[in-house]
């Protein structure tokens, strides 16, 4: 209120001495000029504007017009409420804080910092003493303490997101088993999986012609044929999609590589159709890898990382575990306990990418619904 008298104090000053700039706006005349009413922003809640009138009402307006409640912060709740409040201000850690709205980042390292350096708070009062929360802050902290937002864990993938194409819900739950297939720059690894998350086959074969530097597509297509004449029948082929944009121009030769080999697993894979258009769902089917990723949390930015260790841990699992989360083979367990080591991790690579589509697959398939095709429709 000082600093309001003081401004007044120069604007009737200035009035006084005939000056434009003032409360009021009139044209200079020897006559008492006509007033033209304004305002004056209220300097205590900055809500609302205030009318004046006259100069000598102008104190009064000003100390009438916003009726700010005196009583403290404690008498606002009532004792469990302030309990509650108080109970988790002085025992949180500042990750915990942090969940609370308004407490993100320096506000909550300062509530820490206070109270280690004061004591715990006793009173709702005393918060307002935290530096960067102030009265209004405050409030909305405590309401958002009593009342927490709960917020839905989302699923992390919707099937129809990244299986195409799209396949019917129903069709895909029937499927007693899937072979995952990832291809590599010299290498194509495939696994055997079934709905009891059982791995029946788990292997991989070398292929000399890919990315040789000639590129020929008889080549190609004899290494691709002898990979998929080993493969074990199953209901659906899950192919990895990577998701390398096509405008990385240094990338360009693995991209039409790993596109080449998929286009001639799709053909060789899926069977001809006799009648066009009938309602044989699609036996080859394609996943992005970043869903895999992003499933098992394998995501640094756009990139993903190795999941050796998660495969190391399940093989574990396997043996350990009463109810593991993959049964694996004792065989297949000691053929490969070697090959997913930091040292030897590129041995296993596209075995172990193969195994966590395949699991991701199924995992995912229990979480998310897929609207069928007459849903889709308009």
């Amino acid at each position: 209120m000082w600093f309001t008298r003081r401004v007044l104090s120069s604007v009737v000053q200035r009035s006084h001495s005939g000056g434009q700039s003032g409360l009021f706006r009139g044209p200079q005349s020897l006559s008492m000029p006509e007033l033209e009413l304004r305002y004056l922003q209220c300097t205590c809640c900055w809500r609302s504007r205030v009318p004046l009138v006259s100069f000598e009402t102008l104190y009064t307006t000003l100390t009438s017009s916003c009726n700010l409640d005196d009583r403290p912060l404690d008498a606002y709740y009532t004792s469990d409420q302030r309990d509650t409040i108080l109970n988790l201000l002085n025992t949180a850690a500042p990750s915990q804080l942090a969940v609370v709205k308004l407490l993100r980042g320096r506000k909550s390292l300062k509530i820490v910092e206070y109270r280690d350096k004061n004591g715990p708070f006793t009173t709702l009062e005393s918060v307002v003493n935290v530096p960067l929360l102030k009265h209004k802050s405050a409030v909305t902290v405590f309401n958002s303490i009593l009342n927490p937002v709960k917020k839905e864990r989302k699923v992390k993938i919707q099937l129809a997101k990244f299986i195409k194409p799209e396949v019917d819900m129903s069709q895909l739950e029937d499927a007693s088993s899937i072979v995952s297939l990832v291809c590599g720059t010299n290498k194509i690894a495939w696994i055997h999986l079934d709905r009891g998350m059982t791995v029946l086959d788990w292997q991989q074969k070398g292929c000399p012609n890919f990315l040789s530097g000639k590129y020929m597509a008889s080549d190609y297509l004899t290494d691709v044929s002898a990979v998929v004449s080993l493969l074990p029948s199953a209901n659906f082929y899950i192919i990895e999609k990577l998701g390398i944009s096509v405008e990385n121009t240094a990338l360009f030769p693995v991209i039409a590589h790993m596109r080449t080999v998929e286009a001639m697993l799709f053909a060789l894979l899926e069977p001809r159709k006799s009648v066009p258009h009938s309602n044989i769902p699609p036996r080859v089917l394609n996943m992005l890898r970043s869903a895999v990723g992003r499933h098992f949390e394998l995501m640094v930015g756009n990139a993903r990382t190795s999941g050796a260790q998660i495969v190391r841990r399940l093989m574990t699992e396997s043996v350990t575990r009463e109810f593991p989360r993959i049964h694996f083979p004792s065989n297949l367990v000691v053929k490969y306990r070697n090959y997913f080591q930091m040292d030897s991790r590129r041995e296993g690579e596209e075995l172990c990418d193969a195994l966590l589509q395949a699991v991701a697959f199924y995992e995912l398939l229990s979480k998310a619904k897929l609207p069928t095709r007459t849903n889709l429709m308009p």
